[in-house]
């Protein structure tokens, strides 16, 4: 069986300095907020190109931290608006609506899954306070229109960074392209540790201030509450296991970017779609999106013949039940991208034959209709 992601291989990559980073966190007997949180964190905020990275619980509290960071310094207030991906995973809408801020939902491009950057001025309005940009599938989704909206509009600029770790745009990563930016690591990320973490990165003091004392209870300094906080904090194991992998992120996302290549180039069965070349620039790839109306047949003739592939997502956020006020609206080219996206696997331990086999099998695909 050909997996879709086998963390297992992933994690071997670096078994050894993982095991002795692991080690050196239980010995040293600091387990929260520590020398690898210090170290993790100093690291990741230089590779990302920013002055602060606060580690945090996981890709959720971060977005949520943002947010409620803007809250608590002023810039925005329970009602405000956020302009936000309609095609995105329900995290990113969670984070606004748990702030009591409205989403506004809008459609993405589909040649490039992310937000369509033409519709985004005519969702502006008076309460408007910040984009929300996805960096969906490990694609840059930041354009020089975007960054002139939000000046020209005075919005903030928050970047959802979960899948998007080491992506390009020009000489700049994502994670530093806006106002903050949230990051996910969760053990499928291509930067991924061996259980939940998340972080933000920033070049605002005020606002790293913010959501590290938001994360730690509201915790100004000890025993003192300076504001209504949550407990959301990276572990030291979480941290030092970063740290390990952080030196091989490019490394392992060029590899990933030539299985691509490869896709993009081989695939050649008229029953799917393809990302253009196009596609391929500023993009780690944490997902290869494969487009078909038989998806779900497609799916399952590549899990008998031995591949295992997934979905990103079945469902959008405005068809959830958690979200039925929306489930009314109609958002076509995402409701398409959720019907028709197939993932390939696309990890950096998947074999040139492997990747072959998978090639060889879309292509003799005959879907039973028509």
């Amino acid at each position: 069986m050909i997996k879709f992601l086998d963390l297992k291989d992933v994690t071997a990559l670096h078994k050894d300095e993982i095991n002795q980073a692991v080690a050196n966190v239980v010995n040293g007997g600091w387990y929260l907020q520590g020398a690898a949180n210090d170290d993790f964190c100093h690291k990741f905020a230089q590779y990302i190109g920013t002055r602060y990275c606060i580690g945090c619980g996981n890709g959720l509290d971060a977005l949520t931290l943002i947010l409620r960071a803007y809250k608590e310094m002023g810039v925005m207030k329970e009602g405000d608006e956020v302009i936000v991906p309609a095609n995105t995973f329900v995290a990113t809408i969670l984070a606004i609506t748990e702030n009591r801020l409205k989403p506004v939902l809008v459609e993405p491009r589909w040649d490039t899954f992310q937000i369509d950057d033409s519709l985004i001025e005519q969702a502006i309005t008076p309460r408007t306070r910040a984009i929300l940009l996805v960096h969906l599938y490990g694609r840059c989704a930041y354009t020089e229109l975007i960054g002139d909206i939000c000046r020209r509009h005075n919005l903030k600029l928050i970047e959802d960074n979960a899948q998007a770790h080491g992506c390009m745009h020009g000489d700049r990563r994502t994670g530093s392209l806006g106002d903050a930016a949230a990051h996910s690591f969760y053990p499928g990320k291509n930067l991924g540790a061996l259980g939940d973490g998340g972080g933000i990165t920033t070049n605002d003091k005020h606002l790293a201030d913010m959501v590290k004392m938001l994360g730690n209870y509201g915790s100004e300094r000890k025993y003192v509450f300076s504001h209504v906080g949550v407990n959301s904090r990276l572990d030291e194991i979480q941290a030092a296991v970063l740290a390990v992998k952080l030196p091989y992120l490019d490394q392992e996302n060029a590899r990933r970017r030539e299985h691509a290549l490869y896709y993009i180039r081989c695939i050649n069965n008229p029953a799917v779609s393809v990302p253009t070349e196009d596609y391929w620039q500023e993009n780690v790839f944490h997902i290869f999106p494969l487009m078909s109306p038989h998806r779900d047949e497609l799916m399952q003739y590549l899990l008998d013949n031995g591949v295992q592939t997934a979905i990103h997502y079945p469902i959008p956020p405005h068809k959830q039940k958690a979200y039925a006020q929306w489930n009314n609206m109609s958002l076509p080219i995402t409701e398409r991208i959720h019907r028709e996206e197939l993932s390939l696997p696309i990890s950096p331990t998947l074999t040139d034959g492997e990747r072959q086999k998978v090639v060889d099998l879309i292509n003799s695909f005959v879907p039973s209709r028509v």
